[in-house]
């Protein structure tokens, strides 16, 4: 209910209006009265109404003065000055002041009522707006701060900054890393059936668990799209182990409650120094490699042993395409990084035995395993056949390939690299055009109040955290900016073209409320829509 305060130093009138009107039953809630400014003014700082009533002529402090006290300390507050006939002069101070309503004495019950229920579709309107401006600027904020955290981990994690500048960068970013010691946790989900594409079972435990790490201080998070979740663990009042072992413990409890979702998380080192934070992530990352090479639904910490499933000897005599499986590879040409290679060929090997490893026609046959995945790989996205020898050189002209272990390992890192930095360039063709069918999307459905992030990015078949990203690097906005400039230009087209009312442009371009609509308009073109279309 809104709330209704009156001043009024006459005091049968002053009861008339507390008495006579059923105040509760019109949807009102009478909290206060008093018989001047000076008594008025601590009650109205203690009940905060939304409307007050006040008579301009009273003793000791009269309504001009309160108004103006009101107004300083509660802007939002709507007045209605109550006044007699030779008061004209006093009226017209009170509009600069910023009253809402002039009533003129003596007025009936029914008069002041109706004038109070104005008043209150005007407030209620207001609210309406700043409801719906708060949504709004809570939407950009989310994205741009995941764009910043974004951008500042990429600094944090190459060591090219200094403490304080990468300590001033992340309170930016709204990341406060002051700490005893560090450790970092790389961490993603997979649906069963949408490795990257929209899923709504993905995307309900990736709000449940970007809620759930926004209630531990000692936990910052960093969304990666489609790479997952980066947890940087701050030791302040617990130590690193405790907090480590918390936030998998709710991770995992939210994971259970989900259905065909399972997860992968790699740990890294602690270290006791921001400086030293690269480190702990390349810990991470190569624990995080293991997401290639074993079962899902595992923690794999720096400090652990090769897992049992993958520390197998494979002899010699017993060697065939059975014996290797491809799919590993394939999995990581398909999903992985450039910059996790040197990982996966690290630990693919470890993987394999160390006395395999030793011979050269072991290492050719992985070799040729992992070209033709690779060169199968790139086929199917489009790429030209050739183009894999062109960039890495024929490995059955080169002999210094198996020459070593290392210089082994070293040409399959660069085909792995060289793989998937074409995948990625097909890629972005492809989110090109996945981005052409996005903005095909929004011009066809700005009009629509539902229109969301997450709409437009199931209409392309990408999670709304992927397509955030993506939309917002390749469009240099935010998705929410791009929305409102696509309805600004057709409030703009339908302002210099047509005599349809502010109200009815609100509408077709997707606002229901034409009060927010002439505020995000005076907000982006810094004019109003009646000044727009008087230049025009």
């Amino acid at each position: 209910m809104l709330k209704v305060f009156l001043v009024e130093d006459e005091v049968v009138m002053r009861e008339g209006i507390k008495n006579n009107i059923d105040w509760e039953s019109e949807g009102f809630s009478f909290v206060g009265d008093a018989s001047d400014g000076e008594l008025a003014y601590p009650l109205i700082q203690k009940t905060r109404p939304d409307i007050l009533i006040t008579d301009i002529k009273m003793p000791f402090m009269d309504g001009l003065e309160l108004s103006r006290l009101v107004k300083q300390e509660l802007p939002d507050i709507k007045i209605i000055i109550l006044s007699g006939y030779d008061e004209f002069e006093y009226a017209k101070e009170a509009i600069s002041i910023g009253i809402t309503d002039y009533l003129v004495k003596p007025i009936a019950g029914a008069q002041l009522l109706e004038a109070v229920k104005k008043v209150g579709v005007q407030v209620e309107q207001e609210r309406q707006q700043q409801r719906r401006f708060l949504e709004t600027f809570e939407k950009e904020r989310l994205e741009n701060r995941q764009l910043a955290r974004q951008k500042f981990f990429r600094k944090l994690v190459s060591g090219q900054a200094s403490v304080s500048a990468l300590l001033k960068e992340g309170r930016e970013a709204g990341m406060e890393l002051a700490a005893k010691r560090y450790n970092i946790i790389l961490f993603q989900i997979f649906a069963e059936d949408a490795e990257e594409g929209y899923s709504e079972e993905l995307n309900a435990v990736t709000r449940s668990i970007e809620e759930m790490t926004d209630q531990m201080p000692e936990v910052q998070m960093v969304e990666l799209g489609i790479e997952g979740w980066a947890f940087i663990l701050k030791e302040e009042e617990h130590p690193l182990s405790e907090t480590e072992e918390e936030l998998l413990k709710r991770l995992i409890s939210v994971l259970s409650e989900a259905r065909g979702v399972s997860y992968f998380g790699g740990v890294g080192q602690e270290v006791e120094r921001l400086s030293e934070f690269g480190r702990s992530f390349e810990e991470a990352s190569r624990s995080f490699a293991f997401r290639y090479l074993i079962k899902r639904n595992q923690i794999v910490r720096s400090s652990d042993k090769l897992p049992e499933e993958v520390d197998q000897e494979m002899a010699l005599n017993t060697l065939s395409a059975g014996n290797l499986d491809r799919r590993v590879v394939e999995n990581f040409l398909k999903t992985g990084l450039k910059s996790e290679a040197t990982h996966f060929v690290d630990e693919y090997f470890a993987s394999l035995g160390e006395e395999n490893i030793q011979s050269m026609m072991f290492r050719q046959y992985v070799t040729m395993d992992t070209y033709f995945a690779a060169a199968g790989m790139l086929e199917e996205t489009g790429c030209e056949p050739g183009t894999l020898v062109e960039r890495c050189g024929d490995f059955q002209k080169m002999p210094e390939v198996f020459a070593s272990v290392e210089s082994t390992e070293n040409y399959l890192k660069k085909v792995l690299e060289t793989a998937i930095e074409l995948r990625e360039g097909i890629s972005r063709k492809k989110y090109s055009s996945l981005l052409r069918d996005a903005r095909d999307y929004i011009e066809q459905n700005y009009d629509n109040e539902e229109i969301s992030l997450n709409t437009v990015a199931a209409s392309v078949n990408l999670s709304p955290n992927h397509f955030s990203t993506i939309f917002s690097q390749e469009t240099g906005r935010t998705f929410i900016e791009y929305l409102t400039f696509v309805r600004m230009e057709k409030a703009k087209e339908l302002l210099r073209s047509t005599s349809m009312k502010t109200a009815e442009i609100a509408f077709a371009v997707g606002y229901k409320d034409p009060h927010y609509f002439s505020y995000l308009f005076k907000k982006t073109q810094e004019c109003t829509p009646r000044e727009f279309r008087g230049r025009v």
